[in-house]
């Protein structure tokens, strides 16, 4: 039986592995399908203490990991496949084994939001993508017009990354000023490359018959006028959605589905505490996921003492 499970690799997942891994109580870390989190597609993240010139999102993670790992976390490649939050022990499902053990960490993280629009998941990899980073280098991408749709910090980082490649960036928000942080949002606005489309939304993707992005057909709030923009990539950056399905009537959730704690980290569920964009509706940063994952290692670590006392 384990002590300490934690699930998710992100900033929130790791940092509790660091703390727990340090309290000697050897944490097994699941990764979940996503291992290292969003921060992993991230290019440069430039506002994370202790790195002045920035650093690669992949990079941190990996040295977040190798922190954890060397004071005895145990990190391993795996999906969780069902929880029941309400046994003692607490039982997991991962890959078809059952794992057992005193406290949980559910650090999930959260997964991009979609628009919902026609074209969207027939043209998805097809020119529909939701990480600049992770796709904006490909050739069919190079010298062409793309569209990013969003106005916050995530939307500006795609379009301003995709400038090295595209011959214009078209950043289509529904409203008429962006709600980045005013140095991402000032960046955006002063590139040569980025056109703002504002007050407007994505009504279709073009186009499914050729298999592949075409152009978007756009729709101005203000005006309710249509029209089609050619393109040959939609950037989707419109936020997440947290990654607590699994745990759906087990422990508490809000209306969008974030996981709601007690006190503190704990949950109603004995022996579970939660950290990071899962339960976190509000900052969502990596520096604030960091900073939940150490306050559930720490409520974990004392919960186990009160169990042995």
């Amino acid at each position: 039986m384990e002590n300490v499970v934690i699930i998710g690799t992100g900033c929130a997942g790791l940092t509790a592995a660091i703390y727990t891994a340090r309290a000697n109580l050897n944490p097994l870390v699941l990764s979940g399908t996503m291992p290292g989190g969003l921060l992993t597609t991230t290019s440069i993240v430039e506002n994370f203490p202790g790195f002045p010139d920035g650093v690669d999102g992949f990079e941190l993670m990996q040295r977040m990991q190798q922190q954890a790992e060397k004071f005895g976390a145990k990190v391993r490649f795996a999906t969780v496949e069902s929880a029941d939050l309400k046994s003692t022990p607490i039982r997991l499902q991962v890959d078809g084994e059952v794992v057992e053990t005193k406290t949980l960490i559910i650090a999930t993280g959260a997964g991009h939001r979609h628009l919902g629009v026609l074209g969207e998941h027939e043209l998805e990899k097809k020119g529909v993508t939701y990480c600049a980073t992770c796709d904006g280098a490909l050739p069919v991408f190079r010298n062409q017009p793309l569209v990013v749709v969003g106005g916050g910090d995530s939307a500006c980082e795609e379009a301003s990354f995709l400038t090295r490649f595209a011959s214009t960036v078209y950043l289509v928000h529904r409203r008429d000023s962006l709600r980045a942080s005013k140095i991402m949002a000032e960046r955006v606005l002063n590139h040569p490359k980025i056109k703002p489309v504002w007050n407007t939304v994505v009504t279709e993707v073009l186009d499914v018959a050729s298999g592949k992005v075409t152009g978007v057909r756009l729709k101005n709030i203000v005006t309710q006028e249509e029209s089609l923009l050619p393109c040959a990539g939609l950037f989707v950056a419109v936020g997440h959605v947290p990654n607590t399905s699994l745990f759906k009537g087990q422990i508490a959730l809000d209306d969008a589905g974030y996981l709601l704690p007690t006190r503190g980290a704990a949950t109603s569920a004995p022996g579970v505490f939660i950290a990071g964009d899962c339960a976190d509706a509000v900052y969502r940063q990596a520096i604030t996921a960091a900073g939940m994952g150490c306050a559930a290692a720490i409520e974990a670590e004392r919960y186990l003492a009160g169990l042995c006392g």
